[in-house]
């Protein structure tokens, strides 16, 4: 059985800019239909990345294909294959939505007897038709034109959708439409949303790819990260009584079990209390029971917590920063005390 071919396959693309290594050695594939998160924080790499994928900017060294096809030496192909959203989403605020959208199909090359019909298409897939499509884009909020931002990009029906931070600077109501529409690419395009919002990318995604300092850190979904970088459990207590019991019992049932400290008393007089393992066994259970026939503990709540996709960020990025990566200076004077230096570019 033939395998299929990855819509993004991404080989040790390295980038330097002058003596600053922008990116160093990125490495990773996307399958056809998935919605991948390109995840890591303000000056990691994620933008680099994305402009060379979409044939903006030349990799220094290292390979990139987009549906199979090599970006360094097929260009135009690669961009009649892709869509692509640029974060500041520059737009022609003289024109009208659907004059913009037109235009925009005669650049990217649909034929003429399908334009419109194209153009009225993703109109209707981003909620632009009717009265929207004939404002003029400065009447626009910002939300609205994120959308006409991806209705751009995906007008020609590329195999491939490269949103750059599609969600920054949206309210919660424009932050869902935009998630509702991404929703609705899912499995008739690839996309890849770089980000450094956690929380988007943890709802919107089927996988996230973590970089840091130019090089990435992480890769899988939500529950393989979770095993690769929770390096202990959590349980969430909510009690009242003699706190000071509190060790005798975790250590009863479990005796790396440790207690967190209190927080702040209800109303009631419980605590929360974080309480933590490195086990990867269901505790939960046992510890209810001995909680429950202690006569000076009282216990209202226990709930095991999931690791959430922070929690999972904060420590892959912490894991490269202890494992001193190279720098991301192509050139250093190897005297010079290790720093972690933030990259002008992103």
């Amino acid at each position: 059985m033939t395998e299929a071919v990855a819509s993004i396959h991404v080989r040790n693309l390295t980038k330097h800019y002058g003596k600053v290594t922008a990116i160093h050695d990125v490495t990773f594939k996307v399958m056809p239909g998935e919605i991948v998160g390109f995840l890591g924080p303000n000056g990691a790499g994620k933008t680099t990345t994305m402009r060379i994928l979409c044939g903006i900017t030349p990799a220094s060294s290292g390979e990139a294909y987009i549906g199979g096809i090599p970006v360094a030496t097929a260009i135009a192909a690669i961009k009649k294959n892709i869509g692509y959203m640029p974060e500041n989403n520059p737009l022609p605020e003289e024109l009208r939505v659907i004059e913009y959208l037109k235009y925009r199909a005669r650049l990217k090359g649909i034929p003429r007897r399908d334009r419109n019909r194209r153009v009225e298409e993703v109109l209707e897939i981003c909620d632009l038709h009717r009265k929207t499509s004939r404002r003029m884009i400065r009447t626009l909020s910002k939300g609205y034109r994120q959308r006409v931002g991806v209705a751009d990009a995906i007008l020609a029906n590329p195999e491939v959708i490269i949103l750059d931070e599609p969600t920054i600077g949206l309210d919660p109501h424009q932050v869902l439409m935009i998630r509702d529409l991404i929703d609705h690419l899912r499995g008739s395009m690839t996309v890849i949303i770089s980000s450094h919002i956690l929380a988007e990318v943890e709802v919107c995604c089927d996988r996230v790819i973590i970089i840091n300092q130019g090089r990435v850190v992480a890769i899988g979904n939500a529950q393989s990260l979770r095993t690769e970088f929770a390096d202990e459990v959590i349980y969430l207590l909510s009690v009242r009584g003699n706190l000071q019991q509190l060790p005798e019992v975790l250590a009863s049932v479990d005796p790396a079990m440790r207690a967190g400290d209190p927080e702040a008393m209800d109303d009631s007089g419980f605590f929360k209390i974080r309480i933590t393992t490195p086990s990867e066994e269901e505790r939960g259970e046992a510890l209810l029971a001995r909680l429950h026939h202690h006569s000076n503990l009282e216990v209202r709540a226990l709930q095991r917590l999931e690791t959430s996709l922070e929690d999972i960020f904060l420590a892959a990025t912490k894991r490269s920063w202890d494992q001193e990566t190279p720098p991301r200076r192509a050139h250093r004077n190897n005297n010079k005390a290790p720093s972690k230096p933030d990259s002008p570019t992103r």
